[in-house]
């Protein structure tokens, strides 16, 4: 194909996957002074982030120019696993735990069902197959408790593993695979609890 008598060349698709310190925004440019998520990837594509992490928060963000694929992993219909270690003000009653597993109301709606398993004294592990904003930290407030801090560590098949805050990694073709593989279709019927 060629324009103006110029060959077109198609952009390779790339997808990465970022460890974000806190203070960094989940954009693809920052119009203000904080650092934006894109400056933490060596990479000439443009590319912009797979949903949002806030900025206190932190852990796995994928970055990616494949449109098509970032809609997927974001659509609630395919609802993708998104894995989170929590930090909260205060301990959680068995009550609570089983209030977020099973869904909590928002000022936005009722939240699907959660998976939410406790791992310390003040610490939980949260699995999510939605992506509202700010939703864990809104869902431990309908408790009654504060997240203190929270990190994402997986995002469908990929997890955040041993990759240092601030570095990105390009991810492999096979890994790209499993990500498509994952926001192909519905889910059927809850899939069993995976440990973070």
């Amino acid at each position: 194909m060629r324009v103006d008598g110029r060959p077109v060349e198609f952009e390779v698709r790339e997808v990465w996957v970022v460890n974000k310190p806190a203070g960094v925004v989940s954009t693809a440019r920052e119009p203000g002074k904080r650092p934006a998520v894109v400056e933490l990837v060596d990479s000439g594509a443009r590319l912009y982030p797979v949903g949002r992490l806030d900025v206190d928060s932190t852990g796995l963000l994928l970055l990616t120019n494949d449109g098509e694929l970032a809609n997927r992993l974001t659509h609630p219909r395919y609802e993708v696993e998104k894995a989170y270690r929590v930090e909260l003000r205060r301990p959680l009653s068995e009550r609570d735990l089983r209030r977020l597993a099973s869904g909590v109301e928002l000022d936005d709606g009722m939240t699907a069902p959660a998976e939410v398993r406790r791992t310390g004294e003040r610490e939980v592990e949260v699995v999510l197959r939605e992506g509202r904003n700010r939703q864990v930290r809104r869902m431990a407030e309908a408790v009654g408790n504060e997240v203190v801090a929270l990190q994402r560590v997986r995002f469908g098949p990929i997890a955040l593993g041993d990759l240092p805050e601030g570095n990105a990694r390009r991810l492999s073709k096979a890994e790209i695979a499993r990500l498509r593989q994952a926001a192909s279709r519905r889910r059927a019927s809850k899939r069993p609890y995976r440990p973070l």
